[in-house]
């Protein structure tokens, strides 16, 4: 299933028992909040995503949410059965992955459906979206689950430069709204080109857009490479874009909102507190805002949110093995014998790495490629190794391998002063921490020298060679006559 739209995801959630509507009336707050934490502990249990039908002072707009909360609903977007592992989720997507340079078109449409009503005059967010805070004390409302597009300064034509991130955005006014993209980010760099000539930057963020274009607003993938094309080969058929209204940004074809607008130049305003993933608030702090200039939905959107907080959420399903597949794809280029990558947990600070062992010590090597992809080096603060036969998404085996394959004197490596996440709140200053090695894989015997037993014998120094430097500086004097 293509799922070019996210309704269409919905309605086979609903189809397989895992989409549950609240039909009774709901407040914003603290409702909202409750029923999401609900079905994010109850991720064993495969949690179903959920609709609230009837939300207090929004009356005819839904909100669905909690959609990816849980690895059954994950494994019905890869069109799987719900019991599918993650193992078997994983193998699903890195072999979707590799057949992204011929199965990565891409069509464009013309009165496409997100944009059925457009809005222009006296925009208002707050009457137009059903909002709540995330976490109860978060400095204001945020969409957590916005799919930010924006494209290179330079070479707005070039559709691999195009970005896609998932950006936490809080909204600041009725057509504001404060937007947080982290110097690493790939969205920051058209923003920043655009402030260095004092000129607003265009920014479409997408609510309810097709799932994969979600999945691939989470990827760490090299800034030359197109989320939206990737996402075309994950759904196995052409993603459908349209062009915005009022700039040249592509935009799935199919969303449910876009808010079409551009930054402010040169100026930076206050943004958060936000409960975030590694379930701490993140501080205040200056960042870009974006004034909306236009909004456009389907008829009758349906609008996309999600909790994000402590450990487990959907914000770590979402993430979780499309944060693993492209480390796993930059790994193998380099280390063929590399299995596979469980970058789940939260947002990949901890990866497990499964690799068969091509020569003695290579598995740190790997460690220390995999502190340095795309996403590593902002992220995979935790590398655990462990050997090909183990299963990096069991964590019974994993901590089997820990527990008798790890030699402390020789395995665990600490490397000090490495860029970190920003929101980690151990790292001092703050996104400059220490990156962990714990190389619990099997030692392999060093290969044999081939010649002699014992220490090796050393070459013999050649004689007489200072006579011979002369005789070769005197003939190139001589030549150079």
């Amino acid at each position: 299933m293509a799922f070019q739209s996210f309704r269409d995801f919905l309605d086979v959630l609903e189809n397989k028992g895992q989409l549950v509507h609240i039909k009774e009336q709901v407040k914003p707050e603290p409702e909202i909040r409750k029923y999401l934490r609900a079905v994010s502990n109850m991720e064993e249990k495969a949690g179903p995503a959920l609709m609230f039908d009837d939300i207090l002072g929004y009356s005819g707009m839904r909100l669905a949410a909690g959609v990816c909360a849980s690895w059954a609903n994950h494994a019905i977007l890869l069109d799987m059965d719900k019991d599918a592992t993650i193992t078997e989720q994983f193998k699903n997507v890195t072999d979707r992955w590799k057949k992204k340079d011929t199965t990565s078109e891409l069509k464009w449409v013309d009165n496409a459906p997100c944009q059925e009503v457009v809005i222009e005059d006296n925009i208002n967010l707050y009457e137009l979206l059903p909002l709540f805070r995330v976490n109860p004390n978060d400095g204001g409302f945020y969409l957590g689950k916005a799919s930010v597009v924006t494209q290179d300064w330079k070479d707005p034509e070039n559709l691999d430069l195009e970005n896609v991130g998932l950006y936490r955005v809080q909204i600041h006014g009725k057509d504001t709204i404060g937007m947080q993209v982290a110097p690493k980010s790939q969205g920051n760099i058209p923003i920043r080109a655009a402030d260095a000539e004092g000129k607003p930057c265009p920014i479409a963020i997408l609510l309810g857009p097709p799932p994969f274009v979600t999945s691939m607003s989470c990827a760490g993938i090299p800034y030359r490479q197109s989320e939206y094309k990737i996402a075309s080969a994950l759904m196995g058929e052409p993603l459908e874009l349209t062009k915005c209204i009022g700039s040249n940004l592509n935009i799935p074809a199919w969303t449910e909102i876009v808010l079409e607008g551009e930054t402010v130049p040169k100026e930076r305003f206050l943004e958060g507190p936000f409960g975030e993933y590694p379930g701490s608030y993140s501080g205040v702090m200056k960042k870009v805002r974006v004034k909306i200039n236009r909004v456009t939905t389907r008829r009758n959107p349906i609008m996309e949110n999600l909790y994000i907080g402590r450990t487990w959420t959907e914000h770590d399903t979402i993430c979780g093995l499309f944060t693993s597949a492209p480390v796993y794809m930059e790994l193998i280029e380099n280390f063929p014998e590399v299995k596979a990558v469980n970058a789940n947990f939260n947002h990949g600070i901890t990866c497990v790495v499964a690799t068969d062992q091509r020569m003695n010590g290579i598995s740190k090597s790997v460690a220390l490629a995999t502190a340095v992809t795309t996403h590593g080096i902002e992220y995979a603060k935790n590398i655990i190794m462990v050997d090909g036969d183990v299963d990096p998404f069991n964590m019974n085996q994993v901590m089997w391998a820990l527990s008798f394959r790890l030699e402390h004197a020789s395995d665990v490596i600490v490397i000090p002063k490495m860029r970190g996440s920003m929101l980690d709140v151990s790292t001092n200053p703050r996104g400059v921490g220490s990156k962990l090695i714990l190389d619990a894989t099997t030692p392999v015997a060093p290969e044999p020298l081939g010649f002699l037993t014992g220490l090796p014998t050393m070459t013999e120094p050649v004689p007489d060679v200072p006579e011979y430097e002369k005789k070769v500086l005197a003939l190139q004097a001589e030549q150079a006559k």
